[in-house]
């Protein structure tokens, strides 16, 4: 005879408060997006920020050959250490010497660069808390943070100076609850590279106001010429920082999944709670993919510098041809990037009167010219587009040869033209204005 205790009298079974507090936003802006392209024009999606999508770029021989020999190995086949197994930690540790001192023991390893930031984040701040999050930022920050009850608080960068953080705005955000400063440098969306002077105006405030920094690095090696990266940590005295990175971008891995915390605590000011705390947060997926783990050391090891070269030399051959390309385009501002891949372009929305902001310039620009960039919204930036630069170059070339059409078509430089100067718009020469 079956026993029935008093519960419920229906279903209700509802989702955690961390599901429904948990958005992507560039996925819920793109999802709103509902315009069909053009028909009569291939789209060009200017939008994916992978590499690996237009099938353009790949990893070397090298990095291929490393995991082949991965998969022949039984010891790629079991569970490793939550952290990552030691061979593969110090590998990263010896890669990141241009960090600072790295032992193995500061290494945790992740599965991609957004998990590593996800450890970050959640080993940091506690609910109540907030970090600090450049504007405009990636937006994974407050998609990992907010369904923990971390609160978001923008610092404001400044286009007219290269994406530099506006100090000031900086150390007005940080109050008794700010856990931690995010410094994304080379920036996504922003392609901006910070010198040694601007990072160590950034270490200031955070000194002064004792808040650890998280540093997104994922991008440390994408620099164009003329530009040269400083590790946020190399340069730091006494403030504590926690650097994210990986694979994902430099080796053109991005499915792998492979990417890695680095504590950087010269006067053990986090002390072994936060490290504990990592290793905690780590266990809960026990680790990354061993396949890879595995071939990790040969990966960091023997990847030729050519093949870097040859792919920083194409992004940025395709940032000078976009941004030429787009001077060209009325009522666009492009902002030249000095690394990552990535260019945010500004819209004149005062010059397009038949559009009230870059959402229906985009749904616009996607079904007359099937031309799609994401729009600035999604990184808390209205009224600017982001293209990626990785796709081939025939590509890039026509989309931008769409978006100047499109400009072109759409532009209302009339009575405007009066109010240039006041607005601080260029009109192209070649453009006629009428």
């Amino acid at each position: 005879m079956s026993r029935r205790t008093p519960g419920r009298k229906e279903w209700d079974v509802r989702a955690s408060t961390l599901a429904r507090n948990t958005h992507n936003k560039i996925r819920s802006i793109v999802e709103n997006l509902r315009v069909e392209p053009n028909p009569q024009k291939e789209l060009i999606a200017l939008s994916i920020g992978d590499p690996t999508t237009f099938g353009n770029l790949n990893p070397p021989e090298q990095v291929l050959q490393a995991v082949r020999e991965s998969v022949e190995s039984h010891s790629s086949r079991g569970y490793a250490p939550a952290k990552g197994h030691l061979e593969a930690r110090q590998a990263v540790a010896e890669y990141s010497a241009h960090q600072g001192s790295i032992k193995p023991d500061d290494v945790i390893l992740s599965s991609g660069a957004s998990h590593a930031i996800e450890l970050a984040i959640s080993a940091i701040a506690d609910s109540g808390q907030n970090i600090l999050v450049p504007r405009p930022g990636f937006m994974i920050y407050q998609t990992l943070s907010e369904g923990l009850g971390i609160s978001i608080k923008f610092y404001n960068l400044l286009p007219d100076e290269q994406w530099k953080v506006d100090i000031d705005d900086l150390e007005n955000q940080i109050d008794d609850d700010t856990a931690a400063i995010i410094v994304i440098n080379p920036s996504n969306p922003c392609g901006s590279v910070y010198n040694k002077d601007h990072l160590l105006e950034i270490l200031d405030v955070a000194a002064r106001n004792h808040v650890p920094i998280i540093a997104d690095e994922i991008y440390e090696h994408f620099v164009f010429s003329g530009h040269k990266f400083h590790a946020l940590s190399s340069l730091s005295v006494d403030v504590p920082v926690l650097t994210c990175s990986g694979l994902t971008k430099r080796f053109l891995v991005p499915g792998w999944r492979m990417g890695w915390v680095i504590i950087h605590d010269r006067h053990n000011i986090l002390g072994k709670e936060i490290r504990n705390g990592l290793s905690n947060l780590a266990s809960r997926i026990l680790g990354p993919s061993v396949l890879v783990q595995r071939a990790l050391p040969s990966i960091l090891k023997y990847t030729p510098q050519t093949f870097f070269d040859d792919v920083i030399l194409f992004i940025e051959n395709q940032a000078k041809l976009a941004y030429e390309e787009l001077r060209r385009a009325p009522g666009l501002r492009p902002i030249m990037p000095q690394g990552a891949m990535y260019m945010m372009i500004e819209i004149k929305m005062v010059l397009f009167p038949n559009m009230t902001n870059e959402f229906q310039f985009v749904e616009r620009l996607v079904k007359e010219q099937s031309v799609f960039c994401l729009p600035g919204k999604c990184f808390e930036y209205p009224n600017y587009i982001r293209i990626v630069l990785t796709v081939p170059e025939a590509y890039l070339r026509e989309a931008c040869q769409r978006i100047i059409l499109f400009c072109t078509e759409h532009v209302d430089l009339g009575d405007k033209c009066k109010d240039m100067e006041s607005n601080e718009v260029s009109v192209p020469q070649d453009i006629e204005v009428s």
